[in-house]
């Protein structure tokens, strides 16, 4: 059995130190550009519709988005190596900030596509080099919690959003478009001011940037990219386009979606940290075990409830395996590339915007066609391979603190 077939975790010191600064920067970036998200994704489908889009335009507006993240991933490694992680994150964050305030001054529908895709390829330049800053700064002992730091600033900035959103439209549809191009613009100041682009302590001495060919043969990556791919299909196909369908059924307004969701969130954002705690300490493996094991069975019992108290039960059950597949999958691609960047993390963020893309369309056709307890049934096989596939790892149990 060779490293690249573990699932291992180097050994935890006995004195942890803190993580580097740099982590929480990250975080706090990546929370402004989710509390901006989260301001301007509740009104964009109202905005679309004052230029007199329909339904099928406003979806495609929505669609759009994600189709140029995934066509600008492949761009983002050769980028990242070329000019350096941080510039490109500074240029993807100083694009969606263009990107945003056009929005708000746009004149039809079709300046919309236009100025949403620019969003897209900003969006995937800062996510795609903000984790390949991350895996280089954060040393190999903690990436599970230095991912779960970083993705707490995102469930921070996502469940502060809507809601803002929803008060700056009263003012006017534009306002939070504008907002969301400020709040990038300090994001990116923050960004260039405090990221150091020296510091690779998550880089391991003596090892160059892993090529993708190496990468598809390693067990730990693949297993990874599974388990985003199944995050990406549950998360945009099903908890995003088909949990409000089955809520509005059973004669519910959308209230009652956002706080399923809020809650659900919330619950995410408690155990995100102590989950990438589980993730360096207890190692990768029993981590995705659990992860996807929780997940899957979630959304598997969600195809057979028909009362709105259980739903929001299941989504925080959902929330709690989410919080550990938030960090390990990241962790174990670090494990992967040594650190470094390359792109490997490219295609590891595209693994999820294909279930994004695909997902919604497909979740769609099945609960047509077979119904939603199906569709439900789809996101848990898919959790189910990736349950599989994550037992196939093996894994060294770390040295425990004194």
């Amino acid at each position: 059995m060779t490293a690249a077939d573990t699932g291992s975790v180097p050994p935890v010191a006995a004195a942890q130190p803190s993580l580097p600064r740099e982590v929480y920067v990250l975080s706090v970036v990546g929370g402004c550009v989710m509390l901006g998200l989260g301001l301007v994704l509740p009104v964009l489908p109202v905005y679309a519709a004052t230029f007199g889009a329909g339904p099928t335009q406003i979806g495609a507006l929505v669609a759009l988005f994600a189709l140029m993240r995934l066509a600008a991933s492949p761009f983002c490694g050769p980028l990242g190596a070329r000019f350096g992680e941080r510039r490109v994150l500074v240029a993807g964050l100083l694009l969606c900030a263009v990107s945003s305030a056009l929005t708000a001054f746009a004149g039809s529908y079709g300046q919309l596509l236009v100025f949403r895709s620019l969003g897209g390829v900003g969006s995937v330049l800062f996510s795609v080099s903000a984790l390949a800053t991350l895996l280089a700064i954060a040393p190999a002992g903690q990436r599970g919690r230095a991912g779960a730091v970083f993705e707490a600033g995102f469930l921070l900035g996502g469940i502060c959003g809507p809601a803002l959103g929803g008060l700056l439209a009263l003012i006017a549809l534009p306002a939070p478009f504008v907002a969301y191009a400020v709040l990038l613009l300090a994001a990116a100041a923050l960004a260039q001011a405090v990221l150091r682009t020296g510091r690779t302590a998550g880089a391991e001495p003596r090892r160059d940037v892993v090529r993708l060919p190496v990468l598809l043969r390693d067990r730990r990556y693949l297993v990874a990219c599974l388990a985003a791919s199944a995050q990406g299909w549950v998360l945009f196909g099903l908890r995003s386009a088909l949990v409000p369908t089955v809520v509005m059924a059973w004669r519910h307004d959308v209230t009652w979606v956002g706080w399923a969701f809020t809650t659900s969130a919330v619950v995410q954002a408690l155990l995100i940290v102590p989950a990438g705690r589980i993730v360096d300490r207890a190692g990768r493996r029993p981590a995705m075990i659990t992860g996807t094991g929780v997940a899957a069975a979630a959304i598997g019992s969600l195809a057979f409830v028909d009362r709105y108290a259980w739903l929001v039960v299941l989504l925080c059950v959902y929330a709690a395996g989410s919080a550990l597949l938030n960090a390990a999958p990241a962790a174990l691609i670090g494990d992967v590339v040594a650190g470094r960047a390359g792109s490997g993390v490219a295609v590891f963020s595209m693994c999820t915007d294909v279930g994004a893309v695909v997902g919604p369309v497909v979740v769609g056709l099945i609960a047509e066609r077979a119904g939603v307890p199906a569709a439900f049934g789809s996101g848990a096989a898919l959790l189910v391979v990736a349950f599989t596939a994550s037992w196939t790892l093996t894994s060294v149990r770390p040295t425990r603190r004194s």
